[in-house]
C-alpha cells in the first residue's frame, strides 16, 4: 500500500472523529448557545435564526434541533441562564451583609449594585433579552419565570436587610430602578456616549451608587 493511499484512508477517519466530537450532545448544546450569544451581540434578536445558529456553530442545519425545537427555546434558555447568574451574583452580595455588623447594609448595597451592573455590562445582549417578555413567554417556558423569581427573591432579601426587615413593593421598585436605570443608561442611553470607555463608565456607575447608598442610609 502506498503512502498516498494510506493518507486517503486516514483522513476520513479523523474527519469523522472530529465531527462526532462536534456533535456530542453536551458540546453541541453549548456551541449552539454560544453561537446564539454571539449573534445577539452582533445584531440583536432579529439576527437569531436556527439556520444561522447552525452555520455559526459549524454543524448541519438540523443539528440544533436535537436540543432546541425552535429559536424561542434558545432564547428561553439564555434568559434562564441569565437570571440564574444574576441571582447567584445577588446572593453573594446579600451574604456580605451578615458578617459585617453595622457596616453590612452599606456593603450589601454596594455589592448588590456591582453584581447587577457588572452582569449587565459583561452580558449586554443577554441582559436586554431578559427584559423582553414578548420574546420569552412565561406560560411556555416556566423555567425562565422561576429563574427570574429567584433573582427577585434576592432583591427582596436585600430590601429587608437594608430596611431592618421592612418590605413593600415600592421600596423594592426604588432599589431596582436605581440599578436597572443605570444599566440601561450605560448600555443604550447617553452614558454610552458621554462616558466612552468601559473603565470610566464603571467609575461613573460606582460614584452614582455611592450617592444612592448615602441617601438610603441617612
Amino acid at each position: 500500500m502506498t503512502l498516498s493511499s494510506d493518507c486517503a484512508r486516514v483522513r476520513p477517519t479523523m474527519s469523522a472523529a472530529a465531527a462526532r466530537h462536534l456533535n456530542d450532545p453536551p458540546a453541541l448544546r453549548e456551541r449552539v448557545l454560544q453561537a446564539s450569544r454571539e449573534l445577539l451581540a452582533e445584531g440583536g434578536p432579529a439576527a437569531l435564526s436556527m439556520r444561522e445558529v447552525a452555520r455559526r456553530s459549524g454543524v448541519t442545519h438540523q443539528a440544533p434541533y436535537h436540543h432546541f425545537p425552535d429559536k424561542e427555546s434558545i432564547v428561553a434558555e439564555l434568559v434562564t441562564q441569565g437570571f440564574e447568574e444574576l441571582a447567584a451574583r445577588m446572593a453573594r452580595a446579600n451574604d456580605l451583609a451578615a458578617p459585617q455588623g453595622p457596616g453590612g447594609k452599606r456593603a450589601a448595597l454596594l455589592a448588590a449594585a456591582e453584581a447587577y451592573l457588572g452582569f449587565a455590562l459583561e452580558n449586554p445582549a443577554v441582559f436586554r433579552l431578559m427584559f423582553r417578555p414578548e420574546l420569552c413567554q412565561a406560560a411556555r417556558f416556566p423555567q425562565a419565570r422561576e429563574a427570574a423569581e429567584r433573582a427577585r427573591a434576592e432583591l427582596q432579601r436585600l430590601v429587608r436587610t437594608v430596611h431592618d426587615g421592612d418590605f413593600d413593593e415600592a421600596l423594592a421598585s426604588l432599589h431596582w430602578a436605581h440599578v436597572h436605570g443605570l444599566a440601561c443608561l450605560a448600555l443604550d442611553g447617553p452614558l454610552e456616549h458621554c462616558v466612552p470607555t468601559q473603565a470610566e463608565r464603571r467609575a461613573h456607575l460606582q460614584a452614582a451608587t455611592e450617592h444612592f447608598v448615602r441617601m438610603v442610609l441617612r
